[in-house]
Formats: C-alpha cells, structure tokens, sequence
C-alpha cells in the first residue's frame, strides 16, 4: 500500500493544496520584494529633502538653546551728538 501523496512509481506528488500554499508564499514574497524596492526607491530620492528639513530644525533649536544660555547684551542708545572724537580745549 503506497504512502498518501506518493505516487505508484515511487516519485512524490503534491496535493493541490500544497502546491497553492506555494503559490501563494511566492507571491507573496513577489509582492514584499516589489514594496521594499519601491519604498527604497522613494526614500532614497528624498534624502536631499529630508536632510534639508533636518538641519533647519537643529539651527532653530540650537539658537534657541544657545541663547537661552548666553545672556544677549544691551545694546548701547546712539549718541545724540556728532563731532571730533576728542573736544578741544581751546
């Protein structure tokens, strides 16, 4: 009495339902390789973009860092007079 799935000369026979698991695992796969090349692709022309964006961001939040830390000074009224920088006594 042969073995189920084993045919009478010996070789080995897949059921059908073995054989559209298989089916469905390679396109599966098909599509899982298709979205990650694509994804790839599209990532990688955005670099510029994306790498634009976030050095804006770290300037902003490093001037606001920076001059949350370092007091900015006064700075000095002009004067209301203009002349020789030294009066002469004469």
């Amino acid at each position: 009495m042969p073995l189920p799935g084993h045919t009478a000369g010996g070789g080995f026979s897949l059921t059908i339902t073995m054989q559209r698991f298989y089916n469905l695992l390679a396109v599966l796969s098909f599509a899982m390789a298709g979205t990650l090349t694509i994804g790839c692709v599209l990532f990688y022309t955005r670099i510029p973009s994306l790498t634009k964006k976030y050095i804006n961001d770290l300037k902003v939040e490093l001037t606001e860092t920076i001059l949350e830390q370092v007091p900015v000074p006064e700075i000095p009224k002009l004067p209301t007079e203009t002349g020789p920088a030294i009066r002469s006594p004469f």
